[in-house]
């Protein structure tokens, strides 16, 4: 196996990604772009997007990551948009691109034309929520948004299979397609039920966090394995299991945590990556395919479809965002805040990305007869056009859109507030506790070394007030910034030292190690990473 193209692949998206980030362009689609422009020049190999590795492999573990970092409190809260959008919207978009392609395009089946409506239903589950975070959308709008991206795949992968069923002449009917969809749904979500607490149950009680680790990285592939092979979702077992594991991600031990954390956001760093930069890598694939659709008018198709993509997304949201709150007191006063501009942004946030490449692919070549599965080559343009244009189009105008709608972003002086505020009761309770150990003869310490305990408690308190205050006059930080800034710098003398010390044959590289690990715990917990 040649894994050069692997290691062309992963090391180029890393790093046009990592450039992307100095960009205002969003990182997405700077990949894409780039992709597009790379797939013709002389040299670069053919990446072939293969769905037997995009869907168990790939997919898995960006949902798992995704619903980790979710609020099971939140998506809970939004159930209704989010299951609206996530199952509603996507069987709605099945059907009405499906009969707009078979109402434009002269001799495309409908049971084909409904498959390319399931391909392309689904919103991408990363893109969205990026460029929402990387704007600031109020908090609501973030949390619909990604409720939808964990759910929607599993409702376009069954509504697909139930359309590909029909359309290679395999007995498919209404009833059987609404039961495939209920025992996908059902079981995916029985599946991650089952195998959620186990799970957590071995993550607490294993003791060695390179174990620990591990089986984390193994956890979204066994779901998804499981699921699948009893014919149920593996992508609502995933999300299921990932939800009740971020959700009790404080009983797992803090090394673990902060292994755990940086682990995975390199994980998802590269798929993401790689993801993106193969969507734009497709173009020599899905041309080379088209045979007899070209020209003028498969570019009318194609623009048909796209229009029909994004109007319908429209049709869906505005009645099933607005109407429930016309129709409920309750309802309007719990989503008050939902108004017409924050329908309009989930609206225009629908991007298509990879998923969708990955079903087009694995669309069967032949239907029952031997005979080719009709448009099979078209259905995958038409994937892949609607797919670069959704993140092309909205992509690059939803900040400036977001901007122009003057939507309330996230209120950083009211959540530091409440941090504060939290922060204070936890800090009075350790407080307490310390006190009620320190009276114990069993634990007594020299009075330094006590008031060190109660500094460190003080320190973590004020540390979140601080931030409210007014900034330095010359330098513009707060004086927890100043903080953070000379304690690095503290730091990085005493390394300094160490390695001097190393160099000079005093201590030896084992003994540096483990003086540079207690520096950089040190360093960690005097930073606070931006977000």
């Amino acid at each position: 196996m040649d894994v050069m193209p692997l290691l062309m692949l992963v090391a180029g998206s890393a790093a046009i990604a990592a450039a992307g980030r100095r960009t205002p362009v969003p990182a997405p689609l700077l990949l894409v772009a780039v992709g597009l422009a790379v797939s013709y020049v002389p040299g670069v190999p053919d990446y072939h997007l293969d769905p037997h590795i995009v869907l168990p492999l790939i997919l898995p573990p960006l949902l798992h990551t995704a619903a980790t970092e979710s609020s099971y409190l939140d998506l809970r809260a939004q159930l209704r948009p989010v299951a609206l959008l996530s199952v509603g919207y996507v069987l709605f978009a099945t059907f009405v691109v499906g009969w707009a392609a078979y109402v434009i395009v002269p001799g495309l089946p409908l049971t084909a034309a409904l498959v390319l409506g399931a391909v392309v239903a689904p919103p991408d589950a990363v893109a969205a929520t990026a460029i929402a975070r990387r704007v600031g959308l109020p908090s609501r709008l973030t949390t619909i948004l990604q409720g939808e991206s964990l759910v929607n795949d599993a409702t376009a992968i069954t509504a697909y299979r139930v359309a590909v069923a029909a359309a290679v002449g395999e007995s498919a009917t209404w009833a059987g397609g609404i039961g495939e969809f209920l025992l996908a749904a059902i079981g995916g979500i029985g599946v991650g039920l089952v195998l959620m607490v186990p799970i957590h149950w071995l993550r607490t009680h294993l003791k060695e966090p390179l174990l620990q680790n591990t089986l984390s990285l193994l956890i979204p592939f066994v779901a998804y394995a499981v699921a699948e092979e009893v014919h149920a979702s593996g992508v609502l077992a995933v999300v299921v299991v990932a939800l009740y594991l971020g959700h009790r991600a404080w009983e797992v031990d803090f090394a673990t945590r902060l292994q755990e954390g940086a682990v995975w956001k390199m994980v998802a760093f590269v798929l993401e990556s790689a993801v993106f930069a193969l969507i734009g890598l497709q173009l020599p694939v899905v041309l080379e395919g088209l045979g007899e659709y070209e020209g003028l008018e498969t570019a009318w198709y194609a623009l048909a479809v796209f229009l029909v993509v994004v109007a319908a997304r429209f049709v869906w949201v505005y009645p099933s965002v607005l109407l429930p709150g016309m129709l409920s007191e309750r309802i309007r006063e719990r989503e008050a805040n939902l108004t017409w501009k924050g329908a309009f942004i989930v609206s225009w946030a629908g991007m298509r990305g990879v998923v969708s490449l990955a079903i087009a692919f694995s669309i069967p070549q032949v239907v029952e007869g031997g005979e080719p599965f009709p448009g099979r080559n078209l259905i995958l343009f038409l994937t892949f056009t609607t797919v670069i244009g959704t993140l092309v189009v909205q992509g690059l105008t939803l900040p400036p859109l977001i901007r122009l709608l003057k939507l309330p972003g996230r209120d950083a002086q009211a959540e530091t507030l409440a941090e504060a505020n939290a922060q204070a009761q936890a800090s009075l309770a350790a407080e307490r506790r310390l006190d009620e150990l320190l009276a114990d003869e069993r634990n007594a310490l020299p009075e330094p070394l006590a008031d060190r305990l109660r500094a460190v408690l003080e320190r973590r308190r004020n540390a979140v007030w601080e931030r409210l205050g007014q900034p330095n006059p010359i330098t513009g930080e707060t004086a927890d910034d100043t903080y953070r800034r000379l304690a690095r710098e503290a730091i990085s003398a005493e390394r300094e030292v160490f390695v001097k010390l190393r160099d000079g044959r005093y201590i030896d590289d084992e003994m540096l190690r483990t003086l540079l690990r207690r520096l950089d715990l040190e360093e960690a917990a005097a930073y606070r990473e931006a977000t």
